[in-house]
């Protein structure tokens, strides 16, 4: 059993706790006091002239959590709103001002301005009609008239622009819509219908932009993030439409269209990534079958055919295979002559192809359109460079491979054709010098392409063994594989077949 001793020290030791809570308490009370309607507003007006908005609104929530019948209160709220561009705020506190105190002009003039830039013609002009039956000032008065002007104005343009809009007239609609905005910046039913007039003359940008205005001045717009999806799709920006399309289900997770939409861009997106991916691994191949699935999952996008198609022209050029690049290079080219990259990738498979002339009219093309494009730059001064040596000797050709040959396949071409032209095999003076010098162009020709480092230079345009090019070169170090061969002696070939 407890002790009484003890339980009295024990409810002793919170004492000083409790007189803590009774000092708060009364502090709280005496702030509270202190903290009155009247001070709110008067610290939310100093913080309002001193451009400090969020600090001025938060006092001004205070007075009118502190007095919900102090008009004043909600109108510094509404011009707080109004300053920090929250009109959908302002607008019912503005309200409330007019209930509270239906005779304050100002807030019913500027209530009216809020609904005409809504579009909401007829309460604007109702409020528009009140301040001038009320006691306005002049500047109000003549405010009011003006504004019931435009609004007339407004709805004339409106009319006619309704009728060219269901006569399928939408460029004279768009222009009467284009006036209409002018005013009424905030008028959602107008800015879908110039929306829809973009579509149907094809100025998707403009279109675009009404839209997404619309999807952040009206709540839950689902439709409009549903129409910016196919809008971004049909351009080809998978994943603009992808981002937009998320947006409408996040309002909806049930939205039929953009559920059914979502689910044909996540899979086209899918591929292209991982279409991307495969390249960036160097799996050339499996890259363009991957694009070819792409065309197969959508067929009837133009955009997207075309993307596939020059990314598969990319991706051949860099797996080597410069014929078949070539081919689907030129069909994207027909569809868009201007096509940098694919400009770019075309000029590569010819130079592979070891057409010269052909990748430099490409790079040169590429150039006019891709200013300061280093690599245009680069490539053409290469393509130059290979043309002007393939006029004079070419040790792919020498060899009778391709520029893509691996090292096994270079030394095997070299292996056959040593043999072939070796100047022991011909006993006729003059047919020996000219295998003789057959037999040194092979041999230089093995030496370079079996040299990464000199193999490098000469697919840049530089010959190793030029010369003019290589002062320093050791023209002898060019048959260390040979053994027993000496191209400048006077005995007889002893040259074996025993090569690297």
């Amino acid at each position: 059993m407890v002790s009484i001793d003890h339980a009295a020290r024990k409810l002793l030791s919170y004492v000083p706790y409790v007189l803590v809570l009774i000092d708060l308490r009364y502090e709280g009370v005496k702030c509270g006091r202190d903290g009155s309607v009247d001070h709110h507003m008067e610290m939310g007006k100093k913080l309002l002239a001193a451009g400090q908005l969020a600090d001025a609104l938060s006092h001004f929530h205070a007075a009118v959590d502190g007095d919900p019948k102090n008009y004043m209160a909600y109108y510094s709220r509404a011009t707080v709103f109004l300053a920090m561009g929250k009109s959908k705020s302002a607008l019912p506190d503005l309200s409330k001002v007019i209930e509270l105190k239906p005779d304050f002009t100002s807030a019913q003039l500027q209530r009216g301005n809020l609904l005409l830039k809504q579009g909401r013609l007829d309460e604007a002009e109702s409020d528009y009609k009140k301040v001038l039956k009320s006691n306005p000032s002049q500047k109000e008065e003549r405010e009011a008239q003006n504004q019931l002007r435009k609004s007339d104005e407004i709805q004339r343009l409106l009319a006619q622009a309704h009728d060219s809009y269901n006569s399928r007239d939408c460029g004279t609609a768009a222009a009467l819509l284009d006036a209409v905005i002018e005013t009424c910046v905030w008028d959602v039913a107008s800015r879908e219908m110039r929306a829809e007039c973009f579509i149907e003359t094809g100025e998707m940008g403009k279109a675009i932009s009404d839209l997404k205005a619309t999807s952040k001045l009206k709540n839950d717009n689902t439709q409009a993030f549903y129409k910016l999806s196919t809008i971004y799709y049909t351009l080809g920006d998978h994943e603009m439409s992808l981002n937009e399309v998320r947006e409408c289900l996040k309002l909806d997770p049930d939205h039929k269209q953009c559920y059914s939409h979502y689910k044909q861009v996540r899979k086209l997106n899918k591929q292209i990534l991982s279409a991307e991916a495969l390249i960036q691994e160097q799996r050339y191949e499996d890259a363009v079958n991957k694009y070819e699935a792409v065309m197969k999952t959508e067929p009837d996008v133009h955009h997207f055919t075309v993307l596939a198609k020059e990314r598969i022209c990319h991706a051949l050029t860099q797996g080597q295979q410069a014929s078949r690049a070539i081919s689907v290079c030129s069909e994207v080219l027909q569809t868009n002559p201007e096509n940098v990259n694919t400009l770019k990738d075309r000029a590569e498979a010819y130079i592979q192809e070891e057409h010269y002339e052909e990748a430099i009219r490409d790079y040169e093309a590429a150039a006019k359109h891709g200013e300061n494009d280093r690599q245009i730059k680069e490539g053409l001064e290469r393509a130059q460079r290979l043309l002007k040596q393939s006029k004079k000797r070419d040790y792919y050709k020498i060899l009778g491979v391709k520029r893509s040959a691996q090292k096994k396949e270079i030394i095997r071409a070299y292996r056959k054709l040593a043999q072939q032209w070796h100047p022991d095999n011909f006993q006729d003076p003059e047919e020996k010098k000219q295998a003789e010098k057959k037999f040194i162009d092979i041999a230089q020709a093995k030496e370079v392409l079996t040299d990464p480092e000199m193999r490098t230079k000469f697919d840049h345009g530089e010959d190793p063994m030029d010369p003019e090019s290589q002062q320093q070169h050791n023209f002898h170090g060019g048959f260390q594989g040979f053994q027993g061969f000496n191209p400048f002696g006077s005995g007889p070939f002893s040259f074996k077949f025993g090569f690297n």
